[in-house]
């Protein structure tokens, strides 16, 4: 353990495999208790669940889906029950598709925008205030290169996560002054689900488009995730840490 989060209670949506998976391992090896958010692989979060509980940490699986007031209420409920209050939560739960804005139906672009902005929206709405009460707290949503770059195949996805970085400036403008701050990671190309279905050469033409030549791994954003919910991020409020091996730069 580096960063001091011995004790805190952390709740991480979208916590079943990939991104969310790391994040909550990593917080749980910090000395944090996990709320494991997942909504479609109680297999999967359950098995986060025993990960974290091996390495000595309370856990529990809670399912909502985040773009459903009521389910996150119940999901905070539940999570506060069994753990305690939430000291850091970590908007990750997120979905896309492959479709080029005529292709997609109006309830494609609104189920992504519903799950990956307005849930994250809901669980802060929520959260925020009660972090504030306590005078500590920390958000991390966990945005993409492609809210600043743009794609040409999910505009849906990408004006999300640049809705995303609105929202993140915004809370961190009410909730800082309260001691919570508010901030968020723009991965790229990481190894996941979401990327596993590249062929070979969809890869290779990728890699072109990453300075740092490679594709990253979960846990390279789980590392400052970290950090953003550790003390010594105190000073750290409102901004966007790009985490993409230099795509963030064009």
């Amino acid at each position: 353990m580096r960063w001091g989060l011995e004790g805190r209670i952390a709740l991480v949506t979208g916590a079943s495999r990939g991104i969310g998976r790391a994040i909550a391992l990593r917080l749980a090896e910090e000395g944090c208790d996990v709320a494991i958010n997942y909504n479609m692989s109680p297999e999967a979060a359950g098995e986060v669940v025993l990960a974290v509980e091996a390495l000595e940490r309370r856990a529990i699986a809670v399912h909502a889906d985040v773009s459903s007031p009521e389910q996150v209420e119940a999901m905070a409920a539940e999570a506060t029950r069994a753990l305690g209050e939430v000291d850091i939560l970590v908007n990750n739960a997120g979905i896309h598709q492959h479709l080029k804005s005529w292709e997609m139906a109006p309830e494609d672009w609104q189920r992504v925008i519903d799950v990956n902005l307005t849930g994250s929206y809901l669980t802060s709405r929520l959260m925020g205030p009660r972090m504030a009460d306590r005078g500590w707290g920390r958000i991390v949503n966990i945005s993409s290169v492609v809210a600043m770059s743009g794609t040409d195949h999910e505009a849906h996805y990408a004006a999300s996560k640049a809705g995303l970085h609105g929202l993140t400036k915004s809370l961190a403008l009410e909730l800082s002054p309260r001691g919570v701050t508010v901030n968020a990671v723009a991965p790229g190309w990481i190894r996941t689900d979401m990327t596993a279905d590249a062929t070979e050469e969809e890869m290779v033409e990728a890699m072109r488009e990453v300075p740092l030549g490679r594709i990253g791994e979960p846990e390279e954003i789980a590392s400052v995730v970290a950090y953003l919910a550790s003390p010594d991020a105190a000073y750290v409020t409102g901004q966007v840490l790009h985490v993409n091996g230099g795509m963030g730069l064009y």
